[in-house]
């Protein structure tokens, strides 16, 4: 496991390049819901979401442009 280290903050490498993927190249910019639901589907491999994971999905709800749906699926699922 890969990890990157942003404002101080430990965050798992291969979320944020997903992340990057899905918002690159063809297409809006933008994470649609389909591509919130494959993050989140990736941290959640193994025992569960690690601290590590949420954390990383939380910068990404919070630095990356999504759409309206894909907002409300991080909400319903970093509670």
């Amino acid at each position: 496991m890969a990890y990157v280290q942003i404002d101080g903050v430990r965050l798992e490498k291969e979320l944020i390049d997903m992340a990057k993927a899905h918002t690159t190249g063809r297409g809006e910019g933008r994470l649609s819901r389909d591509e919130a639901v494959d993050l989140i589907n990736s941290a959640n491999d193994g025992q569960g979401i690690t601290g590590v994971e949420m954390a990383t999905l939380n910068y990404i709800r919070d630095n990356f442009d999504l759409t309206d749906a894909a907002v409300r699926v991080f909400d319903e699922n970093l509670k």
